[in-house]
């Protein structure tokens, strides 16, 4: 789809909407901006203020540090697109059905998401980067009045002057354009949804040529020592079962991480491409210092799936283990109190909770149609009596080399069924004497009844967020 701005578009007057809107709890204009980056493919680990002992993310950190990090936020689905799609709509893959080859969203879903919540209320809105979702095209209008989308293939694009300029920055670019065209008075909430750190699947030359980094980050770690994997003892690989062992986790280990050579330079141009998303994010934030709306914006900061680094002898996602579903979540409300600022909170926290969160940041309520939840009350530094135990996790794709499964992520247990193997098989792993999964223990006799309850427990989320996805 083609840039847009719908805002400057006579006879599209979004204020009226305003005056017609019982959901509008307070005057518009008191109502905070939502500045909202989203990542591809980064594990939660992957930042300065997670403790990693080589990446330099200052700009990120400084959000932690003056707000909420979330140190358990994990994705429901482990895949951009259907991932996003339950980011926009707060919905379970299982319920609103998208991901690769299925078609456009559909508009009803849609119609749950963020950006078409807030706008109907008054926000203005809008978004740069990977969409990541097919959608309908009156549906996208509905959603944004600046909509500019930004793909990859290539990361370098060529601006008119005839330079090269990275998508990373020019999404930088076009999110400082919106934030300084938004009337003042008038909220906003803009999406910077990068492409980085995605490798370039078309391009395996091992550095800047599968992962393309900025010049904002030329010759960062050059002359840092790269330690290898955590979890790359082979025989942590051959440990798994055989359609893990020949699935595209593996087939794409071999096109990143298979050489010391080639290993090395490609962890160094993944962390460039972080620091390049760190560097953007901050010429984003010093806008907002200078045109004085610092104070009033609300930035959240999270990813679309975790990231397998070399870890079990597997690149890619999409599968159950930890690497695969965590991701960061920072959010940085400048109306903290003090005693909430630079907090951790352990809860844990969803992809399928951020369109709620920005609902509830905007004073709209959530509405029951949404499967995720609000999490301002843990931002406040409140404690819910009802504090999520477990969450449901699954990976629909049709793909010959991707196995489908399904199953549910407990504070203990991990249970993960891949039901297209025949017969099916099991995973179940308990993280307080294994945190690193190593181990599956869906054979040993002792464990015979935490499999079944969570067995139970998968049919149970399953078939609720089915049954969801048909009464719509």
């Amino acid at each position: 789809m083609d840039r847009w701005d719908l805002s400057k578009a006579a006879g599209i007057l979004v204020p009226a909407l305003v005056l017609c809107l019982g959901a509008m709890a307070r005057d518009v204009s008191d109502r905070p901006n939502i500045l909202f980056f989203l990542v591809d493919d980064q594990r939660d680990d992957t930042l300065g203020c997670a403790g990693h002992p080589i990446l330099k993310t200052p700009h990120i950190d400084g959000l932690a540090a003056r707000g909420v990090r979330f140190r358990n936020a994990f994705v429901t689905t482990s895949i951009c697109a259907a991932s996003r799609a339950s980011i926009f709509a707060g919905l379970y893959e299982r319920t609103h059905g998208y991901t690769f080859g299925t078609g456009p969203m559909r508009r009803g879903d849609l119609e749950l998401s963020y950006p078409y919540l807030l706008r109907r209320a008054g926000y203005r809105t809008g978004f740069a980067g990977k969409f990541g979702v097919d959608a309908p095209s009156d549906a996208v209008e509905a959603m944004f009045d600046v909509f500019e989308p930004l793909d990859r293939n290539p990361y370098f694009k060529e601006m008119p002057d005839g330079s090269m300029r990275h998508e990373t920055d020019i999404n930088a670019d076009r999110a400082i354009e919106f934030i300084r065209n938004t009337p003042r008075g008038r909220p906003f909430c803009m999406s910077v949804s990068f492409n980085a750190a995605h490798a370039e699947d078309n391009d395996r030359r091992p550095g800047i040529g599968h992962f393309p980094w900025p010049q904002s980050t030329h010759g960062m770690y050059e002359y840092i020592e790269i330690p290898p994997p955590r979890l790359g003892d082979p025989a942590i690989f051959e440990s798994q079962p055989a359609f893990l062992r020949r699935s595209l986790n593996r087939i794409r280990y071999f096109w990143r991480w298979d050489t010391p050579e080639k290993y090395d330079a490609n962890m160094r141009a993944y962390f460039r491409m972080i620091g390049g998303v760190d560097h953007a994010i901050g010429r984003v934030l010093e806008a907002l210092r200078d045109l004085g709306l610092a104070e009033d914006t609300i930035v959240i900061y999270s990813a679309d799936n975790g990231f397998y680094m070399g870890d079990r002898g597997f690149a890619g996602k999409w599968s159950h283990y930890e690497q695969s579903l965590r991701v960061p979540l920072i959010v940085y409300d400048p109306r903290l109190t003090g005693a909430v600022r630079g907090t951790v909170r352990e809860e844990m926290a969803l992809n399928v909770d951020l369109a709620p969160t920005m609902l509830g940041m905007a004073g709209l309520p959530v509405t029951a149609r949404h499967q995720g939840r609000d999490l301002t009350p843990l931002l406040e530094g409140e404690n819910p009596a009802d504090r999520r135990e477990d969450f449901f996790c699954e990976h629909l794709m049709n793909h010959p080399d991707i196995p489908k499964w399904e199953g549910v992520r407990g504070a203990r247990y991990v249970y993960a069924r891949y039901f297209e193997q025949d017969p099916p098989f099991e995973f179940l792993h308990d993280l307080r004497m294994d945190p690193d999964q190593l181990l599956n223990l869906a054979d040993d006799s002792e464990y015979a009844p935490v499999l079944e309850r969570m067995r139970a427990r998968t049919d149970e989320l399953r078939d609720r967020y089915a049954g969801a996805a048909e009464i719509r």
